[in-house]
């Protein structure tokens, strides 16, 4: 076990009707003025953002509100919100939705706090953040689990870059989970969350020492949760007990808990997926079920300890005559539960079929972003990403 620290600041509000009470909450904080930032038009269709903004008329903040925020949301957005929560003296962004706002209300909070330089500079590496505004959240999406986390994602659109910063600054004062809000979610998206919510565990799960077993208990019983839930929510998308189960699981797995004592996180399937992002506007968990199989099949032999445990525990695969039958056992698996919630399991199935120039520049890109080398499962160079890039078509 290796020395941690855990910081998780955020207050967690669940339940049924919870949204309810977001004006109280922001009263508690003594906020008064508010940018509410949401997405589609479904906050706006099932009449969340005027229920949200009635508690906050109630409570007596103010606000104004800045909608549009697309999946791999984008830094135009981001600008725009920017500028209208400093003409509107807002002391706290408000997101009422899935990760992709909640990232985007963390950009607009990063942004807020020192004017004077360019977010974007954040995301690709080129300095540190000075501070973030306050930033709160209505979930409606069991995904991302940017509620609890200290991370957010962006895109550039003019470089085609898809790039995450994290920072503790940015961990949101309180959380709003009902997960009645997701229920009319369409089945892909919902898939892709648990897809999503599980590769956060897994990024963590496949380290090269140090482990703690607590910890891993805690990390598998997650995956079989959320498979278990995934499975139901297939067939019953309505079912109360699997949203909340998911949604929970959505927090825990990304708030650095299933990590917990490990030699760190290896989140290469997370920059593949970032490049096929940025390059193909792709589903982010969906990206990330047509990818892992091509990883998991590359670096397994380097990690083979890890990936025996992954199938017996996780995947409840019988130990076979040897280890690397056990493992691929095990990675098989997987992708067939992956397929069982029609997830993608290759680039074909995702809907991208990238040129060699392309795997080529994703490779380039993803490697010169972190700096040289990325993983702990298997160092992974460029030569390797893109390797993996060719399996995975």
């Amino acid at each position: 076990m290796f020395n941690f620290e855990f910081y998780a600041p955020t207050r967690v509000v669940f339940g049924r009707g919870v949204e309810s009470r977001t004006g109280r909450l922001l009263k508690e904080l003594g906020v008064s003025r508010v940018l509410i930032h949401y997405g589609g038009g479904s906050v706006v269709r099932s009449g969340l953002l005027d229920r949200v903004a009635a508690s906050l008329d109630e409570a007596g903040v103010a606000h104004t509100q800045l909608g549009g925020v697309v999946p791999n949301p984008r830094l135009p957005k981001i600008r725009e919100g920017t500028e209208l929560a400093m003409q509107f003296g807002a002391e706290l962004i408000l997101a009422v939705g899935g990760g992709s706002v909640i990232d985007s209300s963390k950009a607009i909070a990063y942004a807020l706090a020192d004017p004077d330089h360019d977010v974007w500079d954040l995301y690709c590496g080129k300095r540190k953040a000075a501070g973030c505004f306050p930033v709160a959240c209505v979930l409606t999406i069991a995904a991302a689990g940017s509620e609890m986390s200290n991370s957010s994602v962006i895109t550039n659109e003019e470089t085609g870059e898809k790039r995450g910063y994290r920072d503790n600054q940015c961990r949101l004062k309180f959380a709003v989970m009902n997960p009645e809000l997701t229920v009319t979610l369409p089945a892909y998206q919902t898939a892709a969350g648990c897809t999503d919510i599980m590769m956060h565990t897994l990024e963590r799960y496949f380290t090269q020492g140090g482990n703690m077993e607590l910890t891993d208990r805690i990390a598998e019983g997650l995956l079989r949760t959320v498979m278990k839930n995934a499975l139901i929510l297939r067939d019953d998308p309505a079912n109360y007990d699997a949203r909340a189960e998911v949604m929970w699981a959505s927090s825990l797995s990304h708030n650095d808990l299933t990590g917990l004592g490990a030699d760190g996180m290896d989140f290469v399937p997370h920059g593949l997926e970032h490049e096929l992002g940025g390059m193909f506007d792709v589903t982010h968990g969906a990206g990330l079920a047509a990818v892992w199989p091509s990883w998991a099949r590359y670096v397994y032999k380097d990690c083979l300890p890890r990936f025996v445990q992954f199938a017996v525990n996780v995947m409840g695969i019988a130990p076979k005559n040897t280890d690397k039958e056990t493992a691929l056992a095990g990675i098989a698996a997987l992708e067939e539960f992956f397929r069982s919630i029609h997830m993608p399991v290759t680039l074909k199935e995702l809907g991208v079929e990238p040129t060699e120039a392309q795997i080529l520049a994703m490779a380039a890109s993803f490697a010169r972003n972190a700096g040289g080398k990325k993983g702990t499962a298997k160092v992974m160079r460029e030569a390797d990403m893109a390797a993996v890039y060719r399996m995975a078509l």
